[in-house]
């Protein structure tokens, strides 16, 4: 099997769960035999061309699963939605030039609407089959309703993405009634396939002494609390700041540590400052993953107060570090976290909620380790990356059988 994948992010672009999500998946395809060759754009610098895993082979022969990063051309474009038309005719002119030198390839895998341009293109050009991951829509990012130019644009892309595909993955359940809802995508032509999360980079953790690093951010006393991501409206962060005055005000000693960049960040560091809780809160901007992956192993708690969440990979990464998690009851989250079993789940929007949750999990720290063990043994069951790429494979064999019994007009 051999796949033409078009993405958006890569590393070092980075921007949400997307790319965490293409990073572990190609590797884990490549263990199973499925080799796949990435365009990606290069927004984060990164090497043109890029050996990312062997592809389990025939003995006596050699594939390779690469990345290619392609310069997007220099743009004046008055908006996102337009810059990302522009970058797409890029992906499509090399993506044509490497069906020359590495195809022909056996299906296009488009994550998201941003490489759905070039996607869409190549699919007609080649006649060759289209699948679609829909990791997020802006129908749930505007809570329920697509308002303005450019968030109708996106929306309009989403839904002509999903006609043209063969088939569309979702990460969740909720994933999946959003795109039949919001992008009228046939129940049938959906298939649910979750994230994943390879435990092995926190298990390798389990004997650093991590002292003098959590001493970097929290004083001895203090409790951690941990939320890692986007810092964008639709995760919530601004309702942990809101819970802080709260948590001090009861005597609690807590810091709040928060990694991540976005467009919300300095109106949180300003809540902070105007509830007078400044002095408690770290925001840390962008951190390392090595530096993130520690943090999950010294928070005492990490806390995921999303309004919108279409699965909620950080809430993985938390479970598997061992770490209690918080979360709100929303969306893929609701999926992943079982309030009681893996974790604490708590009302959406609501503050005092929250601050139960937080206080819940901090007073009866043997229940929050009870519900840590069982949530870490569930993701590893559950959630590896070996059976999600066994899942993803039987779609694309699925559509590379029916593509055959099919004469495209």
């Amino acid at each position: 099997m051999k796949v033409l994948m078009l993405s958006w992010e890569y590393p070092p672009h980075n921007v949400g769960g997307l790319g965490k999500h293409v990073t572990e998946l190609i590797p884990a395809l490549g263990n199973i035999g499925v080799e796949v060759h990435l365009v990606t754009p290069r927004m984060a610098g990164g090497s043109a061309e890029e050996t990312i895993c062997p592809v389990l082979a025939e003995p006596g022969t050699e594939r390779y699963s690469k990345v290619y990063r392609v310069d997007p051309p220099m743009s004046d474009a008055p908006n996102f939605f337009v810059n990302a038309t522009q970058t797409n005719r890029a992906l499509g002119q090399f993506a044509r030039s490497l069906w020359d030198t590495e195809g022909p390839f056996d299906l296009i895998h488009v994550h998201d609407w941003l490489a759905a341009f070039s996607g869409v293109e190549l699919k007609h050009e080649f006649r060759v089959p289209l699948l679609a991951t829909i990791h997020a829509t802006e129908y749930g990012r505007g809570r329920g309703t697509v308002r303005g130019e450019v968030p109708q644009a996106i929306n309009n892309v989403e839904w002509w993405l999903t006609y043209e595909a063969w088939r569309v993955i979702c990460c969740s359940g909720f994933m999946a009634n959003e795109v039949q809802t919001a992008l009228r995508t046939p129940a049938d032509k959906v298939d649910v396939i979750p994230n994943g999360i390879d435990t092995n980079r926190f298990d390798v953790l389990a004997n650093e002494d991590l002292e003098d690093f959590r001493a970097g951010y929290a004083t001895p006393d203090e409790k951690i609390l941990f939320y890692v991501g986007r810092v964008v409206y639709e995760k919530g962060v601004h309702l942990l700041v809101q819970a802080m005055p709260t948590l001090l005000g009861r005597g609690r000693a807590v810091k709040l540590v928060v990694a991540g960049t976005g467009d919300h960040l300095n109106d949180v560091r300003q809540q902070a400052q105007m509830l007078g809780v400044a002095g408690s809160c770290y925001f840390a901007g962008f951190i390392p993953d090595a530096t993130r992956d520690r943090l999950f192993k010294v928070a005492d708690v990490a806390v995921f107060p999303s309004l919108y969440e279409p699965f909620g990979i950080v809430a993985l990464e938390a479970m598997a570090a061992g770490t209690p998690v918080v979360v709100s009851e929303v969306g893929g989250l609701t999926e992943v976290v079982k309030h009681g079993e893996t974790g604490v789940t708590v009302y959406q929007n609501d503050v005092p909620s929250l601050v139960w949750g937080i206080e819940h999990t901090l007073d009866h720290p043997d229940w929050a380790q009870q519900r840590a063990a069982l949530a870490y043994q569930v993701v590893v069951e559950q959630f590896n990356w070996k059976a999600i790429a066994v899942k993803t494979n039987e779609v694309y064999e699925r559509i590379v059988r029916e593509r055959q019994r099919v004469a495209w007009a």
